[in-house]
């Protein structure tokens, strides 16, 4: 009688050393070295060393699993930011801290940009913004819009930017040299105000514009808040 493998025997004791943990800390491993198959289930078996269907005794599909880790992600934002901080610069701080996220795991914050997870650090943030726009004055219906426009605006600038980090580094060198070529030699009398403002155009950067977002979101609140208060 010939002897039985034992390929089934390693494979079934690699799965039983899974956990949610380990599998989330390998798709987020695999997104930080800025792969797009962070949620492969095969791509996840190699990272992990196991049979791939091992996974599916821990997450029902591919979509619970990316819900699970877009939370995770979510968990490290949070932890970026300090106790103590004014409503001002808590949404500051939370702004700084999903754009280094989704830096750091385009793939994760290109993918939940649009998605909801669900989730308890979900609700922590919901919690933070909700906190931070009712210390500033505003209850009910505008506390819930403007929470809804602090995240929906955050979500997609850092999706955005996320997703644009996944293209290959040519096409975005193509994208930002288009400032300083193509829009500097426009034909300035069909496009004048390009014409005028090109050299200002060109030195706009990335940082400049988050910035100008988030302050203008938290002017947006101040003066919704200002204003209830003057009606009163």
């Amino acid at each position: 009688m010939s002897k039985p493998t034992s390929a089934p025997l390693r494979a079934k004791r690699a799965g039983s050393r899974l956990s949610p943990e380990r599998i989330i800390e390998a798709s987020l491993a695999i997104a930080a070295r800025g792969s797009a198959d962070a949620f492969t289930i095969r791509r996840l078996g190699e990272e992990l060393g196991t049979d791939p269907t091992a996974i599916y005794r821990h997450f029902r599909d591919k979509d619970e699993l990316l819900l699970s880790v877009a939370d995770r992600m979510l968990g490290e934002v949070l932890a970026s930011i300090p106790e103590g901080l004014g409503w001002q610069d808590r949404l500051r701080a939370l702004a700084d801290g999903s754009l280094a996220a989704a830096v750091k795991y385009p793939v994760v914050a290109s993918t939940m940009a649009s998605r909801t997870t669900r989730r308890v650090n979900e609700f922590r943030i919901v919690e933070l913004i909700l906190g931070a726009v009712t210390e500033a004055g505003l209850e009910g219906a505008d506390a819930a819009l403007y929470y809804r426009v602090v995240g929906d605006s955050l979500l997609a600038f850092v999706g955005q930017r996320a997703s644009y980090l996944l293209f290959d580094a040519d096409v975005r060198a193509s994208d930002e040299s288009a400032w300083t070529v193509e829009y500097r030699h426009v034909d300035t009398a069909a496009f004048p105000q390009i014409g005028r403002l090109g050299a200002e155009l060109a030195s706009v950067t990335q940082d400049a514009i988050f910035r100008a977002r988030v302050e203008g979101l938290i002017t947006a609140i101040e003066r919704q808040a200002s204003g209830n208060h003057a009606s009163e």
